[in-house]
């Protein structure tokens, strides 16, 4: 049956089911399960803040439960695994065989790069690159970190990237060097022919063809979305997301449809479902593309949600690194969450229920047992810090922990993972 309309609750099950969502754990996860999951995400975004758990293993959590995150590795961090990064929404996974689709951003990078007020830029290190390609191509892959050397160090703990780094980073957004996997989650580089097929840049699809194929893949991952829905998430431009759904209308591919509450019309994916009912236990990373594009996480589940990082801990609302609780199709609650690693403890540094939502504390209970688990970790330790840290320690039959000052001041720098992306 065509749908012509959908209600809120159905806009939101049609997207968690697109999402993968509705299944029960599985006791042992499969290499060929992630990676199906992850061709439904179309990839993973990557963070380098290991607070609790870095960013892209935590969708697969969500979605799948306790899983080996060493296969993960192998899939993602390895010289030949199938995965490789590049900027598709951030900085993410995707397929190794998908770099083509994003040959038309790697040739816009290059403009951009060659406009006045960045090329000075360039030509600083017009030198150093030419060093780098010639030094890939005699010793193969490596990371910035084996090229480095007192003249090149950083020059801050953050932003202060040497001209080896910087150098490596212009070729990488212009598709000169590839991603190898990772060393100690520092990228690792190399040439595009050292790790894809000989000139599979070369003959990348046309710009057009490439857009439009990515809006087809976004809208197979969220299900039903606004124009700026479909267009976040590859971080396409505007105009060529619309000219793209104007295509893929045409093939009928996506249906036209308006969703209760929206005020922008909306497409659904032709193959999606519409289930009466998603059962979903889940904590989300800040970076799952369920919540990543805030304006829709709004929109859709009335859930206003900023991360807190790099916020003066004095003026945090929820914490520092909040995960919204997922039940069902309801953003119910948010935690701040920290795997103690040293004392083997998931630590509940603040537990909240989302006005007008009900947070069953029972069930968040179970998917923290599973989380600390999965983590390695023996026990739970909830502070008594929000409107749901009591009933959350209830449930889990562990006694509130006095909150100390100082576990905010210097989480942004005790917590925080300074490692070269």
């Amino acid at each position: 049956m065509v749908r012509s309309t959908l209600s809120a609750a159905e806009a939101r099950r049609v997207t968690l089911a697109a999402q993968g969502f509705g299944a029960a754990p599985a006791d042992t996860v499969a290499t060929r399960t992630l990676t199906s999951t992850i061709g439904r995400l179309g990839l993973l975004q990557i963070d380098s803040v290991n607070v609790f758990e870095r960013s892209h293993y935590l969708p697969l959590f969500a979605r799948l439960g306790g899983y080996d995150r060493a296969v993960l590795d192998r899939l993602t961090l390895t010289r030949r695994g199938p995965y490789a990064e590049y900027w598709a929404h951030e900085a993410a996974f995707v397929a190794r065989t998908d770099l083509p689709l994003f040959r038309w951003r790697m040739d816009a990078y290059r403009e951009r790069d060659a406009r006045p007020n960045r090329v000075a830029g360039v030509e600083r290190t017009a030198g150093v690159r030419r060093e780098l390609r010639a030094l890939l191509a005699a010793e193969g892959p490596m990371p910035a970190s084996a090229v480095e050397h007192e003249a090149n160090v950083r020059r801050g703990p953050w932003w202060g990237w040497s001209d080896v780094k910087t150098g490596l980073e212009q070729m990488f957004r212009w598709g000169e060097v590839v991603s190898a996997g990772r060393s100690g989650f520092e990228r690792v580089y190399a040439l595009p022919d050292q790790v894809l097929p000989v000139g599979a840049l070369e003959t990348a699809p046309h710009r057009h063809t490439a857009i439009t194929e990515l809006v087809r893949r976004a809208t197979r991952a969220i299900g039903v979305g606004t124009r700026a829905d479909l267009a976040d998430h590859f971080r396409l431009r505007s105009d060529d997301t619309a000219a793209a759904i104007t295509e893929l209308v045409d093939r009928g591919e996506l249906l036209p449809v308006r969703v209760e509450g929206w005020r922008e019309p909306a497409w659904l994916h032709a193959g999606a479902r519409v289930p009466r009912h998603v059962t979903a236990d889940a904590v989300l990373s800040p970076f799952d593309p369920v919540v990543w594009f805030r304006r829709r996480a709004e929109r859709m589940f009335g859930f206003h949600y900023r991360i807190e990082i790099y916020t003066p801990a004095p003026k945090r609302v929820f914490g520092y690194y909040v995960l919204p609780v997922l039940q069902d199709d309801r953003l119910t609650g948010r935690l701040d969450l920290k795997s103690d690693r040293q004392r083997g403890v998931l630590r509940v540094r603040t537990a909240w229920q989302e006005p007008g939502e009900h947070l069953d504390a029972e069930r968040l209970a179970v998917t923290l047992r599973r989380a600390a688990a999965w983590q390695g970790l023996d026990g739970i330790e909830v502070t008594d810090r929000g409107t749901a840290a009591a009933a959350v320690a209830g449930a889990l039959g562990v006694a509130l922990v006095p909150h100390e000052a100082a576990d905010d001041p210097a989480a942004a720098d005790a917590d925080a993972d300074d490692v070269a992306t």
